[in-house]
């Protein structure tokens, strides 16, 4: 038995909460990871953790000992990252994440102009709309949009998006231009369901209007998508009017192909934040990139 390697195992399961969650993260089969932990039970002749339908519960000799393979095992990690290098010069693999749309507008970019900067490193970049889990997966930098939870990650603030209103010129002439919020219940609206509820948006009146404030709207989506393509072609189409973010609809917008409506009345902003887990030794390949990457994506969030 790999010690080492059965330690990590044992970790990688309870920062996951089950098995399974170890088995995506290390990438190696569940009877894998089952045999691990046992054969380390095996070997410390304790039980080290309860397992239920549910999740892994670590009894009392597994609570002392994963704490011990923590201070183990970030030892080790520092040890090996420093003996090739890692805190010497900026180099090694980068995991980063940001949703689909905005990475490939903003991010992708200033990754591709940081990989000219920094010949040594390599990034892998995921596009998801939905948050990856930042630990579960290994996650070695974020960018997430959108009020953040309490946790114990980093942030940095880029800047905010804001929200648009828009639906094409053919469904506006057919159907009229909403003057009104009240008169959004007599439009087909689109629901872009990854960020909001799918009958109810939420709007904040201008500051030069009477009655400003915060007012709930409900509308009625005659069709529903998950990813923020799928609303834009959708409003192309002249299917309903639509509520999406304005770095998303620029370019229609700028090409006449989409028009703005209710413009006093706009949805809050939302802060666009560059996270990572805090480590308590930043790798230089970390470092090196929030600090090139940082002022771009301010700089391409002000000019958005």
């Amino acid at each position: 038995m790999d010690r080492f390697e059965a330690m990590r195992t044992l970790v990688a399961a309870i920062d996951g909460g089950s098995l399974s969650a170890a088995s995506r993260s290390l990438g190696v089969p569940l009877p894998t990871v089952s045999r691990r932990v046992s054969d380390l039970e095996t070997y410390l002749h304790a039980q080290l953790v309860v397992r239920t339908s549910r999740k892994l519960l670590l009894t009392d000799a597994g609570q002392a000992f994963v704490a011990t393979c923590r201070r183990v095992l970030d030892e080790l990690d520092e040890a090996e990252r420093a003996a090739t290098g890692e805190y010497r010069v900026p180099r090694g693999e980068m995991f980063i994440t940001a949703p689909i749309m905005f990475g490939r507008m903003h991010v992708e970019p200033v990754v591709l102009d940081f990989l000219k900067a920094y010949p040594d490193i390599s990034v892998r970049l995921v596009l998801a709309d939905y948050v990856l889990d930042i630990v579960e997966n290994q996650v070695e930098l974020a960018v997430r949009i959108g009020a953040l939870p309490d946790s114990s990650l980093v942030a940095t603030k880029l800047g905010v998006v804001r929200w648009v209103t828009c639906a094409s010129p053919a469904y506006l002439a057919e159907r009229g231009r909403p003057e009104s919020l009240e008169a959004l219940a007599a439009h087909d609206c689109i629901a872009f369901e990854r960020l909001y509820a799918t009958d109810v948006w939420t709007f904040r009146k201008s500051a030069g209007r009477k009655g400003e404030g915060t007012v709930a709207v409900p509308i009625r989506p005659r069709f529903a998508v998950n990813t923020a393509d799928g609303a834009i072609d959708a409003a192309l189409a002249g299917a309903g009017i639509a509520r999406i973010l304005s770095y998303q609809a620029a370019k229609a917008i700028a090409g006449g192909q989409l028009i703005v409506v209710l413009p006093d009345f706009q949805p809050e902003p939302l802060p666009v934040h560059l996270v990572h887990t805090g480590q308590a030794i930043m790798p230089l390949k970390l470092r090196a990139f929030a600090d090139f990457a940082t002022p771009r994506l301010k700089d391409r969030l002000l000019s958005g």
